[in-house]
């Protein structure tokens, strides 16, 4: 999920060649939904399949796809709603393997205490930066009840900057994520703030696992044991949480309560099993199928992508078919 979180952002450099055999270098947002990678290079897990992984941070979604288009990179996690984002088509570096994060509850609106459903937004102000999760969660809402984000006036803003824009008494309710959303409502309390909406409500802010197509289909093993880690990494959290949370700390800048506060209440991990049912077979896709088409229909309706691209070209389930319990 696109969500700075205290850490600098990072741009890789190119010392070391494109498509080593035994390399992977990745970029992600600042968020603790990657941390896996890190917990699997500390924990040495990636060493003992034969790789070295190098993650850093990169915040700037344009950053990202020029590093991938110059050969810098080999691999980005992004949510499905980003990585579908413009200029993205079907000849763009990048294809997804697999999942790592789900969104439940670190996303979501948040409105004036006399905001009473999402119908009442009808007409009214409300403030969310483009391209985030929440304003999809928002969109999605929105069709439930037979209204567009045309049917608001949607004022484009910096997340970072929630807490003031929701002091504003002209903004009837504010798109965003942790930990802006919790401190916007507790630091106006004259608004009688509440979550309006919340992605622990929904399934459609994933965050994928994506490889260049070119060295995937040179070395296809190489990005099964790169998942392999990963998801050594998830098992850990799920049997360890408090060796997982000590490690991945410090790469965030954070304390290990504040990571352990995020990963309670605004995420959860997907081990290997979950991820299989998501990503799926060859001959019977996943349910990130299904998410995949959601989402796009969102994304081309709201402006931030340009074009409609199809789950079965964009989902590569090979490397996962590699991967064991």
């Amino acid at each position: 999920m696109f969500r700075p979180v205290l850490a600098a952002a990072l741009l890789i450099g190119t010392a070391v060649p494109s498509f080593a055999a035994d390399t992977i270098r990745v970029l992600s947002p600042t968020w603790p939904g990657f941390a896996p990678v890190f917990v699997a290079i500390d924990k040495g897990y990636f060493k003992d399949l034969g790789l070295t992984v190098q993650m850093k941070f990169e915040d700037d979604r344009s950053n990202v796809m020029a590093a991938y288009a110059r050969g810098d990179i080999e691999v980005d996690m992004r949510t499905v709603g980003e990585h579908q984002g413009r200029p993205r088509d079907e000849s763009t570096p990048g294809i997804i393997i697999g999942t790592i994060d789900k969104s439940v509850g670190g996303d979501g609106v948040i409105a004036d205490g006399s905001i009473k459903s999402v119908a009442d937004l009808k007409g009214k102000t409300i403030a969310v930066e483009p391209n985030i999760p929440a304003r999809l969660l928002l969109q999605l809402a929105l069709k439930k009840d037979g209204l567009t984000l045309k049917d608001l006036k949607v004022k484009e803003i910096a997340t970072a900057d929630t807490v003031a824009v929701f002091a504003d008494t002209s903004i009837s309710a504010v798109g965003t994520y942790e930990p802006f959303q919790s401190q916007a409502i507790t630091a106006n309390p004259g608004r009688k703030g509440k979550i309006l909406l919340s992605s622990k409500d929904s399934d459609i802010i994933i965050d994928v696992i994506t490889a260049r197509q070119d060295d995937l289909k040179a070395n296809p093993k190489k990005y099964s044991n790169f998942l392999k880690g990963i998801y050594q990494a998830v098992a850990l959290y799920e049997k360890n949480p408090a060796e997982f949370i000590k490690l991945a700390a410090p790469h965030y800048n954070l304390s290990e309560a504040e990571v352990k506060e995020i990963l309670d209440t605004s995420l959860g991990y997907t081990n290997l099993a979950e991820t299989k049912k998501l990503i799926g077979t060859k001959d019977k896709p996943g349910t990130l199928y299904g998410i995949f088409d959601i989402v796009m229909g969102l994304n081309l309706e709201n402006g931030a992508a340009d074009n409609k691209l199809n789950p079965a070209t964009q989902i590569d389930p090979s490397a996962l078919a590699g991967v064991s319990e």
